[in-house]
């Protein structure tokens, strides 16, 4: 099963890309995990700039998601919300209509305790909205305590849940 992953942080040094990557180990054999990298590469959402022939990262981006048969989205919480660069691609997707009955499963994370609970429910209404079919969420604090500088990860019970998690994508397949 191919399962398309995105963070929604372009910072190198990110948690929830270090998660994203981390999670092709937490996964189940039968799941072929990748990350899709260039939603900072997304031109802001423009309805004249979407016609016949939108931009070519907009094609990609929507070639990617039309591939894969399940998404998991990892998004950081920036004053208190979903980081604009992560709506912005969503905004790409809307009259297109990638996400409707996709399975998708929904992971925040953050080094606060919180785990980025705003931005998770901002990101679950916006896909719900979309008509995504939503298999599963979990929302992540003190994940900088959960994974090393590296991205290997330290808890062993989180890493076990998101399996889990991922799993839960294969439902709808």
């Amino acid at each position: 099963m191919n399962i398309l992953s995105i963070s929604g942080s372009l910072r190198t040094a990110s948690l929830n890309t270090k998660l994203v990557y981390a999670l092709k180990d937490a996964a189940p054999p039968e799941f072929n995990l990748s990350v899709f990298e260039g939603i900072g590469n997304l031109p802001h959402f423009n309805p004249d700039l979407d016609g016949d022939e939108p931009p070519t990262a907009v094609q990609a981006w929507r070639k990617a998601l039309q591939a894969a048969d399940g998404i998991i989205l990892c998004t950081p919480e920036y004053a208190n919300g979903v980081p604009g660069v992560l709506k912005n691609a969503l905004d790409w997707i809307v009259s297109s209509g990638e996400f409707v009955d996709k399975p998708t499963a929904v992971i925040s994370a953050s080094p606060l305790a919180t785990g980025a609970e705003k931005a998770h429910d901002s990101l679950l209404l916006t896909l719900r909205m979309m008509t995504a079919s939503i298999v599963g969420s979990s929302m992540i604090g003190n994940v900088n305590k959960k994974l090393d500088s590296g991205g290997v990860w330290i808890d062993e019970e989180l890493r076990s849940e998101l399996n889990g998690l991922i799993g839960s994508l294969s439902i709808y397949k």
